[in-house]
């Protein structure tokens, strides 16, 4: 399966990048990280990149890493789209009180506009 997954800063995205190196380890599909500026994270790109890599590195996995400009949601469908992925991965999802699901604009974005599968890790 050819899997990109997006990152954004977010410990919830840092979370979503660990558990797909680990499926990745299992499965041998092939992974993208791709690194789009989230202003909802207050993270800096290039900081948001240094730990992607130091997490594949970790993992010892095998995975490309992008940098994604634009908005970020309509940046991750279109690369995903452009380069014929099977799924695109993102972190997010909080249970609200009443138990419904709360996400970042981002990944609202992405479920709503992707004609690719999107798996959200929570």
């Amino acid at each position: 399966m050819k899997t990109v997954l997006g990152i954004g800063g977010t410990e919830d995205s840092v979370k979503a990048l660990e558990h797909t190196l680990d499926r990745v380890a299992e499965t041998g599909d092939s992974l993208t990280v791709a690194v789009v500026e989230n202003p909802d994270s207050g993270v800096d790109a290039d900081k948001v990149e240094s730990r992607v890599r130091e997490l594949i590195d970790e993992h010892e996995a095998d995975a490309d890493v992008v940098r994604l400009s634009g908005s970020p949601g309509s940046a991750l469908v279109e690369y995903a789209e452009r380069n014929d992925y099977d799924e695109i991965v993102l972190g997010g999802g909080e249970t609200s009180a009443m138990g419904k699901i709360q996400m970042g604009r981002v990944a609202e974005f992405v479920l709503l506009n992707s004609h690719i599968s999107v798996k959200l890790v929570r």
